[in-house]
């Protein structure tokens, strides 16, 4: 029995893609992407080569060489796509991964590209899959409070980008799909009613001779028994370890049998502790850059430790400072999502490496890290005189992000990964109060669940922002395994 084929839309770095590449049977690989679609330079590099690195697994079994000679940075990545044990699996991405913004304007293109990947799929009706959650940055709440006041707001074309969504339903009939989006979708309002109600209306009645069942990952009943926050998925209750709470969609055909159909299963929560604890030990940058040595950065340590009134020895061990790759690491990672990270596994881990940072903002997060190991969660207004920003309106009651200096706790779910961790990590500081820095873009990775071998193209701001964009690929997976089960393909995926 072959693949069931998947078309992945808006797909960001591929972590819905990734999710239901990941589920196997006897016969292999019960989900095969055929088209991912993507508008984003550096997220478009990201998913070519990982097809490319799902292809080379396919066919060769393992990992090439060739491939972690490119991650330890000892090649190129022309080299590397160039390199005979990769070429081919490099010509087969080009094939499957397309640059392009799904519009309005742009129909003819998006649908020649689905078209094309489905080819006999569509002749002969057989099950295939649509995944893909379009932009939401003008659903966020976040986005939202930011914008109340933006005329341009009710026009933004973000609204209505899940129009494209729906045309590719409408156009090509998928016996499934799958749409996730933020939370805020379900209380946000356009054109005089609600967003998600008009969306739930749509999904349902795609075209007067086409119907579709929608379900919740997480309550049993179709959308009629259902109220909109059913729909909501709480990351954290399925093995993810990040408190990410999203809206995510199934659509069943109405002409296909549903009644395997089961919610997602609840697992133990997982700590940040327990997915990053084990890693290397770095230092953070100091900035500027001609500052960038142990000493400066051992002073902004006992600067912290003086205001946090903890006792530092005298001589204070400096953590190396990465360059990116560290070659002597092996995971210690156990449990189903320790083997789903550490899954063929690199010599070495990958995209380790700290930001830049300048002294006084080092000392702010060693001294909220030393804080919470008392047991005290401070804001960005409980810090000491000599460490709080020089902002004028600290104060006021009507500043937004108070806690905008947020340490991860270790023992518990990190709160949600967003792209906003590309601007800065002030929001995503480190608990290790001796490493006093922000996470590194393999740490951010390692809470959204993406495996270690998972390597993100770009600039270091762009490969966080594609990071914070993505679905959780372990929550993902066990979405495909709901659709599989249907299909008729239950899952014999390690659990």
């Amino acid at each position: 029995m072959g693949a069931i084929p998947v078309v992945d839309v808006f797909a960001g770095p591929g972590g819905l893609n990734e999710g239901f590449s990941g589920i196997s049977d006897q016969n292999g690989r019960v989900f095969k992407t055929v088209a991912s679609i993507e508008m984003d330079k550096e997220a478009v590099e990201t998913l070519r080569l990982r097809a490319a690195f799902r292809k080379s697994i396919d066919q060769d079994g393992g990992i090439p060489a060739i491939y972690q000679d490119f991650v330890s940075r000892h090649v190129t990545h022309d080299q590397l796509i160039s390199h005979p044990t990769f070429k081919a699996a490099w010509d087969h991405a080009l094939a499957e991964v397309h640059q392009h913004e799904l519009s309005e304007d742009t129909r003819d293109i998006s649908d020649e590209l689905v078209e094309s990947a489905l080819k006999d799929t569509l002749d002969n009706d057989e099950p295939w899959v649509l995944i893909g959650g379009p932009p939401c940055q003008a659903y966020s709440l976040v986005g939202r409070s930011r914008r109340k006041h933006d005329l341009a707001f009710k026009d933004d074309h973000k609204h209505t980008l899940y129009r494209e969504y729906l045309h590719l339903i409408e156009r090509f009939r998928p016996h499934v799909f799958v749409m996730e989006n933020v939370k805020g979708l379900l209380s946000s309002q356009h054109g005089g009613g609600p967003v998600f109600k008009a969306i739930e209306s749509d999904l349902t009645h795609p075209a007067a001779d086409l119907t579709y069942v929608l379900r919740s990952c997480v309550v049993e009943g179709d959308a009629d028994a259902l109220s909109p926050s059913d729909f909501i998925v709480r990351a954290e209750k399925f093995g993810v370890p990040q408190a990410r709470h999203r809206v995510i969609l199934l659509g069943f055909r109405s002409d296909i049998d549903s009644s395997l159909f089961s919610p997602l299963t609840e697992s133990p929560s997982v700590s940040v502790e327990s997915v990053i604890g084990d890693m290397p030990k770095i230092r953070s940058g100091v900035s500027p850059r001609s500052r960038d040595n142990d000493a400066d950065w051992t002073e902004a340590l006992r600067l912290a430790g003086r205001e946090a009134e903890v006792s530092l020895p005298r001589k204070i061990s400096v953590p190396a400072l990465s360059r990116g790759h560290i070659g002597t690491y092996t995971s210690q990672l156990d449990g189903d999502l320790g083997a789903w990270i550490s899954a063929h596994p690199l010599t070495g881990i990958s995209q380790h490496e700290s930001r830049h940072h300048m002294d006084l903002d080092l000392a702010r997060y060693a001294f909220l890290a030393f804080k919470l190991q008392q047991g005290k969660k401070l804001h960005v207004g409980d810090l000491p005189p000599k460490l709080r920003p020089k902002h004028s309106n600290l104060d006021s009651e009507s500043v937004p992000f108070t806690d905008r200096f947020r340490v991860q706790a270790p023992k518990g779910p990190s709160t949600t990964v967003t792209s906003h961790i590309s601007k800065d990590g002030h929001y995503f500081i480190h608990y290790d109060p001796l490493q006093m820095r922000s996470l590194t873009v393999r740490e951010a990775a390692r809470l959204q669940t993406f495996p270690d071998n998972y390597f993100f193209m770009g600039g270091r701001t762009k490969q966080y922002h594609q990071v914070g964009n993505a679905v959780p690929p372990f929550l993902a997976r066990q979405i495909g395994e709901i659709v599989a089960k249907v299909l008729g393909r239950a899952s014999q995926t390690p659990r």
